[in-house]
């Protein structure tokens, strides 16, 4: 174990407990939002032990983890639009409650607490099987192509899972307009994956031929 990887990985994690904190929490006026203290314990507390497994099991895994400098423009630029869409909406989910504008019912809180508990467990599986997977988009030294799992089911069940994940935040904190906003996630994703795919089909062999064999991208029968 590396104590400079386990630093790295403790300090990142801090520092998005408080961002995330500091943008629910801040517009919300209030400690005493319940949905942003639901959001952030099924948020980060299974990230934790996550992150605890990978580091003692992969630490090389955990080190693309934590990654995040795209040196492509274009992925470079899909990280600028998500977290720019994760500000807006966190900080209007606050809001929305701040003001009573408009909370969702508690049974649909509660079913997307249960979507993105489900979310994680498939964003476990994913790391998992695919021993490859990092933060920026690459192809490492003896990658080979992973057809196995999920991976047989859609060629990015990563994004899968993030998607579902994403997606029931908002509505995880009682919020529709924050959803409004979230719905630009599956846009942004879209033009990730076309880039990556780009890349994998160029420098990835057997990527091509896997692409034939495993048709959807993100959802079964769908897309």
């Amino acid at each position: 174990m590396s104590g400079k990887l386990f630093l790295q990985a403790i300090v990142k994690f801090l520092l998005g407990v408080v961002l995330v904190g500091v943008l629910i929490f801040l517009p919300a006026g209030t400690l005493s939002f319940f949905n942003g203290w639901l959001l952030m314990g099924l948020l980060f507390i299974p990230m934790f032990f996550a992150g605890i497994v990978m580091l003692i099991k992969n630490p090389k895994l955990l080190t693309e983890r934590l990654d995040v400098k795209e040196k492509d423009k274009k992925q470079s630029l899909v990280v600028k639009l998500s977290g720019l869409m994760f500000l807006f909406g966190f900080i209007v989910a606050g809001l929305n409650y701040r003001f009573g504008w408009f909370m969702l019912p508690n049974y649909i809180v509660i079913i997307a607490s249960v979507i993105f508990l489900l979310s994680y467990i498939m964003y476990a599986e994913v790391l998992r099987e695919n021993k490859y997977l990092s933060r920026t988009i690459k192809v490492q030294e003896d990658q080979k192509v992973i057809d196995t799992g999920l991976y047989g089911v859609v060629r990015h069940p990563m994004y899968s899972a993030t998607l579902f994940l994403f997606m029931s935040m908002p509505l995880v904190l009682g919020s529709l307009f924050s959803f409004l906003i979230f719905l630009a996630y599956p846009i942004i994703i879209s033009i990730r994956i076309k880039n990556e795919e780009k890349l994998l089909e160029t420098e990835l062999t057997g990527y091509a031929e896997y692409k034939k064999k495993v048709k959807y991208k993100l959802i079964p029968f769908i897309w």
